[in-house]
């Protein structure tokens, strides 16, 4: 007996890692779909035709009010996850590393979904995140910074 089975859409995504002058990382709190609640950095998908990069710009302006040149990624990462609207994806995620002095973040650009799924942020340290209680996204998240500093 065989099973069919569909291929998973390729999700393109830029993620951000978001530093302020402490050192501290950005992360939103995200609650959905009887899941546990899980915290990630900020980013998301491209839009089609759209570089890693400017995917970059245009999510973390949305996501955090925060006007800035991503730069160049320093780190590519791969993974399946089903998305908040329940489709299984494959995704091909590229990191950015950006600084900015300790600011208030601001979600006023986020769209409907966003607002209904990322109700809390805040800025952790790098012990909180090693010994948070709730599972945080990149998991290799503190490996990345140390990447993105050496």
């Amino acid at each position: 007996m065989t099973t069919a089975t569909s291929a998973r859409r390729v999700r393109r995504a830029a993620r951000l890692l978001v530093t302020d002058d402490a050192g501290r990382v950005l992360l939103f709190r995200f609650t959905f779909g009887g899941r546990s609640p899980f915290w990630a950095t900020p980013g998301g998908e491209c839009d089609p035709g759209e570089s890693f990069a400017a995917a970059a710009r245009r999510e973390l302006l949305e996501e955090t009010g925060l006007a800035c040149d991503p730069g160049p990624a320093i780190a590519e990462r791969g993974n399946e996850f089903v998305t908040a609207e329940g489709e299984p994806v494959t995704a091909d995620e590229r990191y950015f590393r950006i600084r900015v002095p300790t600011c208030d973040i601001r979600t006023d650009g986020h769209t409907e979904l966003e607002r209904q799924i990322m109700l809390d942020h805040r800025w952790f340290t790098r012990a909180e995140l090693a010994g948070w209680h709730e599972t945080i996204f990149p998991p290799e998240i503190l490996t990345l910074l140390e990447r993105a500093e050496a």
